[in-house]
């Protein structure tokens, strides 16, 4: 009796369903995807051995560039919003709805209370000019900004962390001034940023 041979056939495999899964996928990380603003200024951060991480939210962040400009950033719309206030009311100073939500999105901020508004009313290229031209908030004795903006976001955000990133090339004064300046507000716990030696970005606590 014959054998009865049983036909080959090639397997298939049905991709749609796989296709219209990763476009899915795409769909969603476009949608959900917050693009962090570009910072305004550029910090060749200072190595060490400590791999402390960083917090990866609430934090308080004051920065220190390699010609001594100081720029704070704090994460949160909302946050920045009523720290934005808390400032205006302590000038004098009046932003519309328009100006207090381009504050809550742009990244760290460098400007004199009496640019702010200018700033805030600018166009990107020329924020990105005013970025390059400002001195930074001031921390002088006779005009200390910077010690209002710890004021304003510590009341704001009480249980927030303190961090100073400061240039390797900063000029050690402007470093010490805004240590003084964070202990005259009672902020004697904070983080200095650096880079772990051949890795990444670390933090080594302050008591």
């Amino acid at each position: 009796m014959p054998k009865i041979k049983i036909a080959k056939k090639s397997p298939s495999l049905d991709m749609t369903p796989m296709v219209d899964l990763a476009f899915l996928l795409v769909t969603f990380f476009m949608l959900t995807t917050k693009f962090r603003p570009d910072e305004p200024v550029i910090v060749d951060q200072p190595s060490s051995i400590s791999d402390i991480p960083l917090p990866d939210k609430g934090v308080i962040m004051i920065t220190v560039d390699k010609n001594g400009r100081v720029f704070f950033n704090v994460e949160g719309q909302q946050i920045r919003i009523d720290i934005l206030n808390k400032m205006a009311e302590r000038f004098n100073l009046t932003f519309d709805d328009k100006e207090k939500k381009r504050f809550a999105v742009l990244a760290s901020v460098g400007m004199p209370m009496s640019d702010m508004k200018a700033y805030l009313d600018a166009s990107d290229n020329d924020r990105k000019k005013m970025n390059l031209e400002t001195k930074g908030i001031p921390i002088d004795s006779t005009n200390n900004e910077l010690n209002f903006w710890i004021n304003a976001a510590r009341n704001v955000a009480p249980r927030f962390s303190l961090a100073i990133r400061g240039d390797r090339d900063a000029d050690i004064p402007s470093i010490k001034r805004v240590i003084s300046i964070l202990q005259d507000n009672k902020a004697n716990r904070f983080a200095l940023i650096t880079n772990l030696e051949g890795a990444g970005v670390v933090e080594e606590p302050k008591n």
